[in-house]
């Protein structure tokens, strides 16, 4: 019986660690950028506490079909590396964390957050 219940516990305290590490591959802050939209009215965009370590497509620009966005600002606590091409691909910049915004001349598709450091 104590075997069940030391497994048992072993398996709780290893989802935890598990759930707890998840949650710490997001940059913690905002990533801003404009683009227009089909009526040519400028917008803005926000990504809240975006995910780490993966190539994300911004909406609505992450098509290559599609007018790319511009004047990117990383506000969040790691660097990110910017594409103008949508899936990480193409021409690319690197922003660093809490950096001042990009001129309207960097056009941004798609992007990737640095994994948060340690």
């Amino acid at each position: 019986m104590k075997l069940r219940s030391t497994v048992g516990a072993c398996l709780g305290a290893l989802t935890l660690v598990l759930s707890l590490a998840g949650s710490a591959q997001a940059a913690q802050g905002n990533f801003h950028y404009k683009y227009v939209d089909g009526h040519g009215q400028e917008q803005f965009a926000t990504l809240h506490d975006p995910h780490s370590g993966k190539c994300i497509n911004l909406y609505p620009v992450g098509h290559d079909d599609e007018q790319p966005g511009y004047g990117p600002h990383n506000d969040t606590d790691t660097a990110v590396t910017v594409y103008l091409g949508a899936n990480c691909q193409g021409a690319e910049w690197r922003l660093k964390a809490h950096g001042n915004p990009a001129k309207d001349t960097l056009e941004v598709r798609s992007v990737r957050f640095d994994a948060p450091q340690e």
